[in-house]
């Protein structure tokens, strides 16, 4: 967008106009290709105007020096074969006197309509979807420069197999003809001696969201034993430990019980995130049976370790201290310890003094949603 605002410094008025035109849905699908990106947009003609823009492709021997240094660090690589473009990326292109963002002049927008402005309102509009789209897919970025995202890995690979990826070496890829290389580690007198960096002035704002840990480029060795799946899943669990103990959000896990990790592990599972094992697996190292597991996830992705106690424990609140549930669920509503009933919904006190909500689901309560500060409020 930066670059789009400079190089309609002439005719700022345009851009607010093209704005309208994006979110207002005048513009057709977008057709990206390397290093040009074509558009319909709906004018104030019958026939949508065809808006084009052109983005300067790097050359040859810029791509070569772009995917040397991209599959030098090997981190910013893998995270790259893994389908990720972490921001490291732009500092590697960057390195080697390239940008991948477009600057003042390596934008060209083009239009079919008769408007003199340069860019017109229609190719303002679709280059703000381009950066929308740049948001769902970042290496969209790779394709403006003139690479679709299988040539840009395929040469990162290439360089990876054959040891020319620059400062950084690694071991052969299974299958190469290769041999696996040991690693000299470092030794414990130097590590010792080394010094942590000072701490920085102002802490770095929190991400929105937990990261993704990066994979190795290479399989692990033949007959090794190690899972890189489950390692992978290791990783991505231990960053969002990380993030909720940095956040103060969500359970960090670190106090768990076996019990509790496992419906943590479990919620995991039943959210779509990354885990070494299966629900079945889990519930048979674990002794549990698969649906009361399933029931153990759920509360903890409800209500994390009270969620999970609500569940489990009984016990014995006064008849004020149940009186609200009573009144949420109505006349005819019955109490038993923690739990007030009234057909197929269920409210349970927990010790935190918040209602979780149950509903009965073939003969047994499941937890269904967040836990309520006052039920009457909230049922």
């Amino acid at each position: 967008m930066e670059a789009l605002e400079r190089r309609a410094s002439l005719d700022p008025n345009r851009l607010p106009r093209g704005r309208t035109y994006a979110r207002g849905g005048a513009v057709g699908e977008l057709d990206c290709s390397p290093g040009l990106v074509t558009a319909p947009v709906q004018g104030s003609r019958k026939a949508p105007y065809l808006a084009r823009i052109r983005v300067r492709s790097f050359s040859e021997e810029e791509w070569a020096a772009v995917m040397d240094s991209l599959a030098g660090q090997i981190g910013h690589a893998a995270a790259l074969l893994d389908g990720e473009l972490v921001p490291e990326v732009a500092g590697d292109v960057r390195r080697v006197g390239l940008d991948l963002l477009p600057g003042p002049g390596e934008l060209q927008p083009r239009c079919s309509c008769p408007d003199w402005a340069d860019p017109c309102k229609h190719a303002a509009a679709v280059c703000y979807l381009v950066a929308d789209e740049l948001d769902r897919d970042p290496f969209l970025l790779f394709l403006l420069r003139g690479k679709t995202r299988e040539e840009l890995l395929a040469g990162i690979r290439q360089r990876r197999a054959a040891g020319t990826a620059g400062p950084v070496a690694s071991p052969a890829e299974p299958g190469s003809g290769g041999e696996w290389e040991q690693d000299a580690g470092v030794p414990a007198r130097e590590s010792w001696r080394w010094e942590p960096p000072a701490s920085p002035a102002v802490i770095p704002a929190l991400p929105r969201h937990p990261g993704r840990p990066v994979l190795l480029l290479d399989e692990a060795p033949p007959g090794s034993g190690v899972d890189a799946a489950a390692l992978a899943s290791l990783g991505a669990d231990a960053a969002r430990r990380a993030w909720a103990l940095a956040s103060g959000v969500g359970e960090a896990g670190l106090e768990l019980s076996l019990e509790e990790d496992a419906a943590r592990w479990a919620s995991a599972m039943v959210e779509g995130l990354p885990a070494p094992v299966g629900l079945d697996v889990l519930a048979a190292r674990t002794g549990t049976g698969r649906r009361e597991l399933f029931r153990r996830a759920l509360a903890w992705s409800s209500g994390g370790r009270r969620g999970l106690e609500a569940l489990l424990e009984d016990w014995e609140p006064s008849p004020a201290e149940l009186a609200p549930g009573r009144r949420a669920l109505g006349p005819g509503a019955r109490a038993r310890a923690n739990r007030v009933s009234l057909g197929d919904r269920q409210l349970r006190l927990g010790r935190d003094g918040r209602w979780y909500p149950y509903r009965k689901v073939r003969g047994t309560w499941q937890p269904e949603g967040r836990p309520l500060e006052d039920p009457t409020q909230g049922t």
